[in-house]
């Protein structure tokens, strides 16, 4: 799996979670949700994201361009 398909399963659980900790908890968990977009739309513009980051560190994972170039 490459880190920006990783990033973007990652992206979608966690909206998910937050949805039905919001429902189920508490209403304030909505704010986890607004974080996850914001992220998400600073980094289609910046490049930069903390959780692809330590995908790339410490889960090893390799991105699209990488797996190309090494033919797997």
């Amino acid at each position: 799996m490459s880190v920006e398909r990783a990033i973007t399963a990652f992206a979608g659980f966690m909206v998910l979670l937050s949805v039905a900790l919001t429902y189920w908890v508490h209403p304030n968990w909505v704010w986890l949700t607004v974080f996850i977009g914001a992220n998400l739309f600073q980094q289609s513009f910046t490049g930069f994201c903390p959780a692809g980051i330590f995908m790339r560190k410490v889960l090893g994972l390799k991105t699209e361009r990488e797996l190309e170039k090494s033919g797997k």
